[in-house]
């Protein structure tokens, strides 16, 4: 497990041919930005810089199905925009009889091919090993498969 935070962390997990990215922290927002502090640290051990903000929106009927929304939202802002994320700033509320909603800004940069070495691409979030639940310690913990 790493992490910068306390009582904050994500982790890479072995699976197969892919890989499953864990985050943990004291509310659903810190561990969502965890899993996806660990879903870049799949792609590249190289720092990422917090030059260039984006904000992302999505929206899913339970927390699990959000949390893959999310993960995809982060993949399709790297994939279009060519660019690696380090930091995130995540708010989730409920949206009614809807489910959630979730609203994030991600702090990057471009990616360099050269300086970054990407190790793989993410294609996507997968429903496999998804869980979002609060542990044992009072924490949250966001967990699934990323397909690379």
């Amino acid at each position: 497990m790493k992490g910068s935070e306390a009582n904050e962390s994500w982790a890479l997990l072995p699976h197969d041919a892919d890989v499953v990215v864990e985050g943990r922290g004291a509310t659903p927002e810190a561990a969502f930005a965890q899993a996806a502090r660990a879903l870049t640290h799949a792609i590249t051990d190289t720092p990422v810089a917090a030059r260039e903000a984006v904000t992302v929106t999505c929206r899913a009927p339970d927390r699990e199905l959000l949390l893959v929304e999310w993960l995809n939202a982060v993949i399709y802002e790297m994939a279009v925009g060519g660019r690696l994320f380090d930091r995130f700033a995540v708010v989730i509320v409920a949206d009614g009889d809807a489910g959630w909603q979730l609203t994030a800004t991600l702090w990057g940069e471009p990616l360099d091919r050269a300086r970054h070495a990407p190790a793989c691409e993410a294609k996507g979030a997968t429903y496999s090993a998804l869980t979002v639940h609060a542990d044992t310690q009072g924490g949250w913990v966001a967990r699934c498969v990323i397909d690379v």
